[in-house]
């Protein structure tokens, strides 16, 4: 896929949900179609989650075009080529490192990396990364968001790290082109599939109204 259809499926859906930690693939079958039926259909796999490189291509063969199926945690250019190897349609990084980038973009592969500053953002965005990690987010929440918009309002954040129902509109209405959510949104194996469907279709409502409202 390319990287701009990937960029343009993210904007269109607007909530990543994150899946980390020890999720088998049978789990991480159940907790995305669980996600589909609440309309939220981007999902990223973090990569230090025991059976990511397990489950990526068999998400994407048993969800084909419903998902966007990407990589999380991608630190280095060793990460970016396993990832690319397991099928992932996009990548998200923690942090920015050039090696990285430049690898996904010879790959036409959408890569967000992670950027907390003015500075990191304009070195990241000046390196051809036009869609940004914004993270974390836990301390500082949509206010930092605006602010940091003001003087790089041509690029394109998705802040990460904080993000729940009680601040999802501010993020939207404060200029964030998407979210990512972990916790808030899929809690354990345990979670039942019809709590995992409430809570994203109640996010993504929340989202919508932000953008729109």
């Amino acid at each position: 896929m390319h990287f701009e259809e990937a960029t343009q499926r993210i904007k269109d859906c607007g909530v990543i949900a994150i899946i980390r930690g020890g999720f088998s693939v049978e789990d991480m079958l159940r907790i995305s179609s669980a996600l589909l039926a609440g309309s939220v259909s981007t999902v990223e796999i973090t990569l230090n989650s025991p059976a990511v490189l397990e489950a990526l291509p068999k998400l994407r063969k048993h969800f084909g075009d419903e998902l966007l199926i990407g990589a999380g945690t991608v630190r280095n250019k060793e990460h970016v080529q396993q990832a690319y190897d397991a099928g992932a349609q996009f990548l998200i990084s923690p942090n920015y490192d050039s090696a990285s980038t430049s690898l996904s973009q010879s790959k036409n592969l959408l890569h967000l990396p992670g950027v907390f500053t003015a500075t990191e953002a304009q070195t990241a965005f000046a390196n051809g990364c036009k869609l940004l990690k914004l993270f974390p987010m836990d301390t500082v929440g949509p206010a930092y968001l605006k602010a940091l918009r003001a003087p790089l309002d041509d690029i394109d954040f998705v802040p990460t790290g904080g993000v729940a129902l009680e601040n999802i509109s501010a993020y939207a209405k404060a200029g964030a082109v998407a979210v990512g959510l972990g916790s808030k949104l899929v809690l354990n194996r345990e979670q039942s599939s019809e709590d995992l469907t409430s809570r994203a279709k109640t996010l993504r409502e929340a989202w919508i109204q932000g953008k729109h409202g």
